[in-house]
């Protein structure tokens, strides 16, 4: 079955047709820049542009920077506030007149790497994290997704752990990999003692320097680099439009 994957980012839209049986890509995937402000009928716009690209007819799955509950956006991170109780589903539906599902973005990353990445075959508690300009939090228990865990929210040192241990905030003041690795250990410290999990899955874009901050960690899980790469969110939205049909 083809399914057209869309990754929805605060700074770009991807997309791509995936066979969902093997999770490859089977064209090279689009990429266009996430309108300003990314507010819900601009966003919709370029999803449907993607659509258009590929003569899309059939179902899409949108991977979406927001917790969603019955295809409705429940909060906005990254994104405009006006999605907060929009029915994102709809909303893609009418605009692009194909079958549209909305999942959450690390949800849809976690997706692909527990069917065809590093999670797969995992039996236990596994988490996935995000790196990017948030973290984002996936968690699955023998192969089961609990969805929306929002724990890049967690409270770290006073403040939301993603300020400060996701990429942009590295970025941001400029840690060095030994810093960076540091706030990133008590932020997995807190998801162990919450979850007692298996195997973290590391991703988001910074999983290609996984090499420079992974080996410094000191928790006592395992923690692997993601292997689907800039594919994962569009794989695994596909996977999920498929597991909703």
């Amino acid at each position: 079955m083809h399914i057209l994957g869309i990754d929805v980012g605060g700074s770009g839209i991807k997309g791509a047709p995936v066979d969902i049986e093997s999770g490859e890509l089977l064209a090279e995937r689009i990429r266009v820049k996430t309108p300003k402000k990314a507010e819900p009928e601009p966003v919709a716009e370029a999803v449907r542009h993607i659509a258009q690209s590929f003569h899309w007819e059939g179902p899409i799955g949108i991977g979406f920077p927001a917790p969603i509950k019955g295809g409705v956006a429940m909060m906005a991170a990254n994104i405009s506030e006006k999605w907060v109780g929009v029915n994102a589903d709809a909303l893609f539906t009418k605009i692009t007149g194909c079958e549209c599902v909305l999942v959450n973005d690390a949800d849809a990353a976690g997706l692909a790497e527990m069917s065809f990445g590093a999670g797969r075959g995992q039996p236990g508690t596994v988490i996935m994290l995000t790196l990017g300009t948030g973290i984002g939090t996936a968690i699955f228990h023998r192969g089961q997704l609990l969805p929306n865990a929002e724990f890049g929210h967690l409270e770290v040192d006073g403040e939301d752990a993603e300020f400060r241990a996701s990429d942009a905030a590295r970025q941001r003041e400029d840690l060095s990999w030994k810093k960076y690795a540091k706030r990133l250990n008590k932020f997995m410290k807190r998801m162990e003692k919450l979850f007692w999990p298996d195997l973290f899955i590391v991703g988001g874009g910074i999983s290609k320097e996984h090499q420079k901050f992974l080996p410094l960690l000191t928790i006592d899980t395992p923690a692997v680099p993601a292997q689907m790469l800039n594919q994962a969110g569009i794989v695994g939205a596909a996977l999920a439009a498929r597991k909703s049909g």
